[in-house]
């Protein structure tokens, strides 16, 4: 990879880290801002791509703290080039909001010896969508007014969701929290929950935990204890799967953090000033956690449409 190359992505990884460090500075999660108290009816979702498929990892964040940045009601994006596709247009000072691909392309390098090896180079990429608010022409439905769920059936549904999953999930006390020694997740009783939406949203948070396991996605926890930064990181992942589980589920996060949880604000604020990477790993960790948790289902095929 040429110097230049480097160079371009790490200053996208900065660009992106450094704004979330200045929302976080001023007390405000941006993966949270989807769910203030204007704009929970009927539209809990990922932001979705112009063919109804939704975004993952950090284009969920980022696009969620766009929508809300930028006022727009609708959670559907796509580029410039797809909107002419339909036969519509971006209008005329419109400004596209950051999305970003990461992958891998195979290179061959010398191996000092005189032969040639294959090696990975990770590379990422920057690019450009637009709201549907911000194009005309598009065809009726992509403006359509979400339609208002029925608030009883994602509880169900999650209900469902979290007995799919297998988890040992244990009742009593009053805190909540994953054992990773003896491999349960332990809630307070519903009752002593809000709502039944905050049940939900603070079990997301420990099922996240719970992925972490060897036999499951492989997260490393052996430091959490005792490690201050490990621990900010895992609960910054667990976190950011709360956020994306809830929203596959339809149902809000709690928008206040936990008393347990409120200090780590701190510790991500150091963890991502020093390392620009930091916020991207733990959007990918979250995503393969909320994965794991959907591919535990019966009916995967459906559901890996929502993950």
């Amino acid at each position: 990879m040429t110097s230049k190359s480097e160079n371009q992505r790490a200053d996208i990884y900065s660009r992106i880290t450094d704004k979330i460090i200045e929302e976080l500075a001023s007390g405000v999660r941006p993966w949270m801002k989807p769910w203030s108290a204007a704009n929970t009816d009927g539209r809990i979702s990922r932001p979705l791509r112009h063919n109804g498929q939704p975004y993952s990892g950090m284009n969920v964040i980022l696009l969620w703290s766009e929508q809300m940045a930028r006022g727009f009601t609708s959670s559907m994006w796509m580029t410039f080039k797809q909107a002419v596709e339909l036969g519509a247009a971006v209008r005329k000072g419109e400004t596209g909001s950051t999305v970003v691909f990461a992958s891998r392309f195979t290179k061959s390098q010398s191996d000092g010896n005189g032969g040639e090896v294959d090696r990975e180079i990770p590379f990422l990429k920057a690019y450009s969508v637009f709201n549907v608010e911000q194009i005309d022409g598009l065809p009726d439905h992509y403006h359509r007014p979400a339609a208002v769920r029925d608030p009883v059936a994602p509880i169900e549904q999650a209900d469902r969701f979290f007995r799919n999953t297998g988890a040992a999930i244990r009742h009593g006390g009053n805190q909540a929290y994953y054992s990773p020694v003896m491999d349960y997740i332990q809630m307070p009783p519903f009752e002593s929950f809000r709502d039944a939406a905050g049940y939900v949203a603070t079990l997301s948070h420990e099922a996240t935990h719970w992925t972490a396991a060897e036999h499951r996605v492989g997260r490393d926890l052996s430091r959490y204890a005792r490690d201050r930064t490990e621990r900010a990181r895992e609960e910054l992942v667990a976190e950011l799967g709360s956020c994306f589980l809830c929203a596959d589920l339809g149902i809000a996060p709690e928008l206040e953090p936990r008393p347990d949880h409120a200090s780590y604000l701190q510790s991500w604020l150091k963890v991502l000033a020093e390392d620009k990477r930091a916020i991207f790993q733990a959007a990918a960790h979250a995503q393969r956690a909320v994965a794991f948790l959907h591919g535990l289902q019966p009916d995967v095929a459906d559901l890996r449409d929502a993950a």
